[in-house]
């Protein structure tokens, strides 16, 4: 009777993980919501420490002569959401999860606001292949950076099952122990 109890918990916790996820991702407006005036303000903190800079909004002017503007990719909203999905797809206990989640968004929004210093000095100072930089950290980096916060994670909090796999194994056995009554 007790694994039973143990048993149903177990998966109403799962179902629960996943409304969860569904209400966040649903509503992942609020990532960017939080996350872009914080990109922006840590932004200009930093690159005042290398130049003269302003803020209007989204847009950050670098040493009078050069414009940045922080759209939605810059902010990453699509990576802390990836973040959280994995998260959420994997089962954990609470603290351990809430510590999870903060050391993964912790980790990109360091990381990304270093990419935008660095882009931003190499604009500023007219690289030559600015462009080409970009669209690779972009593209190339940024998902490496994700993966890597991911596996970082897994390595420091011990996270030995895989995401979805493991809570289908565990709705696969309650479906068998149900019948085997």
């Amino acid at each position: 009777m007790e694994k039973e109890v143990v048993s149903n918990k177990k998966l109403i916790l799962i179902v629960l993980r996943y409304i969860i996820l569904l209400v966040l991702v649903l509503n992942s407006y609020l990532i960017y919501k939080i996350f872009t005036p914080l990109t922006i303000y840590f932004s200009v903190i930093f690159l005042k420490l290398f130049y003269p800079v302003l803020f209007f909004g989204e847009q950050i002017l670098i040493n009078q002569t050069k414009i940045i503007e922080i759209i939605p990719s810059c902010v990453a909203g699509s990576a802390y959401v990836l973040l959280l999905i994995l998260n959420l797809f994997v089962a954990m206990k609470p603290k351990q999860r809430i510590y999870s989640i903060l050391l993964s968004f912790s980790l990109l929004f360091i990381f990304n606001i270093l990419r935008i210093i660095v882009l931003s000095i190499l604009l500023v100072n007219d690289f030559e292949f600015f462009y080409i930089t970009h669209k690779l950290v972009w593209y190339v980096l940024s998902t490496i950076l994700v993966v890597g916060i991911w596996f970082l994670t897994i390595k420091i909090f011990k996270i030995k099952e895989m995401p979805i796999i493991s809570d289908i194994k565990c709705f696969i056995k309650s479906i068998r122990e149900s019948k085997n009554k």
